[in-house]
């Protein structure tokens, strides 16, 4: 028996449901049957899901040169990866075995695609897909998924709200590379939202969590509180090549604050630096250590440039600088906010910025096309030229 027409037929028969109701409850029975005509690809970097993964997690980052650009890296990534791993998987163990970023993009992306079936009918039926860049499911196997659906129109949709060249342009490149490397033409439209650092439903999402969060202060020092606005640094010599990142992560900060009536004093920090090379400061840990000398002795931290939480969010800053580093300098009141992950304001906003874009008829962002001044990498330009054309 075909449930579906079962379910259509009573439906009809049923006069208590008002029209609107009835016509939207039979479209979505209607796109339950149909090929998804719209594909989200939700680029991130990804993590592993297991200690077993770690090692190929750090292959992939370490081989990639448009994050890490290494001498000889061929031969350096392998031996890198391999010293790194046993660190790496202690800091997995101490998070539950595993990153989970995989288990909250893939909610984000389904809550999101519902809410697009409802708001943009002219595009549905939406599909999400995950494309990570260094752990499964890699970015080119979403894309052969997508293209075996029979996907009309594809967004590459970055989760990173600040546009870097060594995140969001990593994930784009690899879009690129996978259609040249094949050499074809693609079968589905492409288009990208590559930023979107000050949407504002972004900006609500952000203000909503740090709103609850100060709340479990205590009332005598909750005004004092110093709202710390912390990011993934980034190497000085890409933000000297033009990366707009920095200004991004910014713009961020600023939409926030000015919507939070600018309450309490604030600052923005960087985390996660690694080797001795200048990268963009203060570093979060220095400023905990900084501010515990100034007596500033309650602090809010705000993860402000990631969607979800990870292996940077549950460790290094809950373990590393909260548990740990704060308490040694003497710290008496410090919290982190709650990352997006499920935020109901934060799906809404994800699913609104892909309405936006589709309505906009947008291939990508006037900022995209533009390449760093003092660009280096030779791919840059074939990329962005793709995403304004779809030709290889």
């Amino acid at each position: 028996m075909n449930f579906s027409l079962l379910k259509t037929h009573k439906l009809f028969t049923n006069l208590s449901y008002p029209r609107n109701d009835l016509i939207r409850l039979l479209s979505n029975d209607v796109n339950l049957d149909k090929k998804p005509k719209t594909g989200i690809l939700m680029l991130n970097l990804g993590g592993p899901e297991n200690t077993n993964q770690v090692y190929d997690f750090l292959l992939r980052l370490f081989s990639d040169k448009d994050l890490i650009p290494l001498p000889a890296q061929k031969f350096l990534a392998p031996f890198i990866a391999k010293r790194r791993t046993p660190k790496i998987q202690d800091q997995y163990n101490q998070i539950g075995g595993g990153s989970p970023i995989r288990k909250w993009t893939e909610k984000q992306g389904e809550a999101m695609v519902k809410i697009l079936d409802e708001i943009s009918p002219q595009t549905a039926p939406h599909k999400y897909y995950v494309g990570f860049r260094y752990a499964e499911p890699l970015t080119e196997n979403a894309i052969s998924s997508m293209e075996k659906d029979g996907i009309e129109r594809a967004i590459a949709f970055t989760q990173y709200p600040q546009y870097s060249c060594s995140t969001t342009g990593s994930s784009l490149n690899a879009i690129y590379r996978h259609y040249k490397n094949l050499n074809k033409q693609p079968s589905m439209k492409w288009t990208t939202i590559d930023r979107w650092s000050v949407h504002p439903g972004l900006v609500d999402a952000f203000v909503f969590n740090i709103k609850k969060e100060l709340e479990k202060f205590p009332d005598d020092v909750r005004q004092d509180v110093v709202i710390m606005f912390s990011a993934h640094s980034l190497p000085m010599t890409v933000v000297n090549r033009g990366d707009t990142y920095p200004s991004e992560v910014a713009a961020t900060v600023s939409r926030v604050m000015e919507k939070l009536n600018y309450s309490h004093s604030y600052r923005l920090v960087w985390q996660s630096k690694v080797g001795p090379q200048e990268w963009l400061g203060p570093q979060t840990d220095e400023s905990i250590e900084g501010f515990a000398k100034n007596k500033q002795h309650n602090l809010l931290i705000v993860p402000i440039a990631f969607t979800s939480d990870h292996i940077e969010t549950l460790f290094e800053l809950d373990l590393e600088y909260i548990d740990d580093l704060a308490k040694k300098v003497g710290i008496k009141n410090i919290r982190r906010c709650e990352s997006l992950n499920d935020n109901p304001i934060f799906i809404k906003a994800l699913a609104d910025v892909v309405k936006s874009h589709l309505d906009s008829n947008e291939m990508c962002s006037k900022q995209l096309s533009l390449r760093c001044p003092k660009c280096i990498n030779d791919v840059c330009g074939p990329t962005k030229a793709f995403f304004k054309t779809n030709n290889i």
